[in-house]
């Protein structure tokens, strides 16, 4: 998981790790450990953040699977 290319995704949506915990259905707690690469992501939340994103297949590969 490319961990930077994901915080830069939340800053340029204006969006912060409380507001996509509670989009994901998670604690902070839960979204910190998936944003520092401690946690997978599950499927489910790739795709919830991919349409919050609007993240072309690219960038989620790039995010998600690099």
């Amino acid at each position: 998981m490319n961990t930077n290319e994901l915080k830069a995704a939340m800053k340029r949506h204006d969006d912060t790790q409380e507001k996509l915990a509670e989009a994901l259905g998670l604690q902070v707690s839960g979204v910190s450990e998936r944003v520092n690469g401690k946690v997978e992501f599950r499927r489910s939340e790739i795709n919830t953040i991919r349409e919050r994103y609007n993240l072309s297949p690219e960038e989620t590969i790039k995010i998600f699977f690099t």
